[in-house]
């Protein structure tokens, strides 16, 4: 699980998505209301369709009409709501579940009082069961 998350606000606008995005190697970011609790999230995946949706074919225009949108756009009307959440108690199996069912490849960690601690991937889960050198590797 990571513990330092990015996380933005849902009045945030799609320009700070677009920062957190382009400076950070993440590919979710977790929207959070005030108390710190999970209300949606935000995948690169998403982020980039509305990219492209606008830039289809890269005119300078097209870009800057792009930039305008972005930040114009709130997070909360974008973000996807309804948000699986594990707890910290929670086995990595479990994760592993979440993962095997659905089309999601994050989901966020939470508290007894439902706040984010941490967020885990796919990625996590994949380091995790292949922590140990593989051995045809270090010949």
């Amino acid at each position: 699980m990571t513990e330092e998350v990015i996380v933005v606000k849902p009045g945030d606008t799609l320009e700070k998505v677009h920062e957190i995005f382009q400076h950070n190697n993440i590919h979710h970011i977790p929207v959070v209301n005030p108390a710190r609790e999970v209300v949606g999230i935000i995948s690169k995946s998403d982020y980039h369709l509305l990219c492209d949706h606008l830039t289809l074919f890269g005119r300078e225009w097209n870009l800057e009409n792009n930039n305008r949108f972005f930040g114009s756009l709130l997070v909360e009307e974008v973000m996807t709501k309804q948000v699986a959440k594990l707890k910290q108690e929670d086995s990595i199996f479990l994760a592993a579940a979440f993962f095997r069912e659905n089309l999601f490849h994050a989901i966020p960690i939470v508290d007894e009082q439902e706040r984010l601690v941490g967020i885990v991937s796919t990625y996590d889960l994949l380091n995790y069961a292949y922590r140990d050198p593989v051995p045809a590797l270090e010949q």
